[in-house]
């Protein structure tokens, strides 16, 4: 496994193979019958359904209860609301996606206060410490799937080329990587490029700026978007416009699949693996709750995805047939 980044405390990433259960380890959890609640920024990606049948499936291999999905909607304020109702239930583990840093930072510490184990997905909130205020965070690195998207995108990119980053405003640790990444990559192994950014709050902005990046740009050559969900919409937009620029994203979702199987604008894909991220969190919080020390950062590498493996890379990180649409505009079905 190689991880190009480091933890949000500079710590090294410990492997999936490092929270792996045994079967006593399954029996012990069966005879505990634990609860847990589950908090994700959004329910409704394919990220977050494969994260979540990650979860649920080992929780049900331990016998361990969801006894709450919540959709925060990105809101930090719903969040806080969220986690201090769970409080008062008193699970015995939360497995979090904190939508902001500062704004979540005090609730996510009442969480660990209150004696309720904490695993965190993705995200850091600003002051909490491993093994204080949570268990362990569980990612992807992000790190390394920012250098593989400008790696790709750079193969269409001419000599001197324009590119538009679209980040995330929200001062979040895995976007925060990947921008960071990506932009690292291109002046160690592309200076000749000129990258111009724009960050959106929310990603119904996401089309708007980069209809707002192309036209104080003509020149521009190509895209980075920081997830697979609002790059979708700039494909759209530039639809739209008329404009054919090659975009880079992360996250293999069932459109963007689409989207690099049919030539469309994306022409290279940093994918996740969420899926094995569910079970490593929900991994992590069965060894915690059996008091078995767990890593502070467990981190699964990205994987580069083109239209020539694009099939063979849906099946790997969804663990399901590609799309039919896929199969169909690559010729291997009727």
């Amino acid at each position: 496994m190689t991880i190009s980044g480091l933890g949000p405390h500079g710590e090294r990433a410990a492997p999936p193979e490092r929270v792996t259960l045994l079967p006593d380890d399954r029996t012990a959890a069966k005879d505990a019958a634990w609860r847990a609640a589950v908090v994700l920024h959004t329910v409704e990606s394919d990220w977050a359904k494969q994260q979540l049948a990650g979860m649920v499936g080992i929780f049900g291999d331990c016998g361990t209860a969801v006894i709450d999905v919540v959709d925060c909607g990105f809101s930090p304020e719903r969040q806080v609301t969220e986690l201090d109702r769970l409080i008062a239930h008193r699970p015995d583990a939360i497995i979090s996606l904190p939508v902001a840093n500062e704004e979540v930072a005090a609730a996510h510490a009442r969480v660990s206060a209150a004696g309720i184990r904490l695993v965190l997905l993705d995200n850091v909130p600003t002051g909490l410490l491993p093994g204080k205020h949570y268990t362990a965070l569980v990612s992807a690195d992000n790190f390394g799937l920012g250098k593989i998207a400008a790696a790709g995108l750079s193969r269409d990119l001419r000599e001197g080329a324009e590119v538009g980053v679209l980040g995330f405003a929200a001062d979040f640790f895995a976007t925060n990587e990947r921008e960071i990444a990506f932009t690292k990559w291109l002046q160690a192994h592309r200076p000749d490029i000129r990258v111009h950014v724009e960050r959106f709050d929310r990603m119904s902005e996401a089309a708007n700026l980069a209809e707002k990046l192309v036209g104080q740009h003509p020149a521009m050559a190509g895209l980075f978007v920081v997830w697979d969900t609002p790059a979708m919409a700039v494909s759209e937009r530039l639809s739209q416009l008329g404009r054919a620029l090659p975009m880079a994203t992360v996250d293999l979702g069932e459109a963007a699949a689409i989207d690099i199987a049919r030539e469309g604008y994306i022409c290279c894909i940093a994918a996740q693996q969420p899926y094995l991220q569910g079970i490593a969190a929900a991994q992590t919080v069965i060894l915690s709750l059996l008091a078995r020390p767990v890593p502070a950062w467990i981190a699964l590498p990205g994987i580069r995805v083109t239209r020539d493996n694009v099939v063979e890379s849906f099946q790997k990180v969804w663990r399901q047939p590609a799309p039919k649409e896929v199969l169909r505009v690559l010729g291997l079905s009727r």
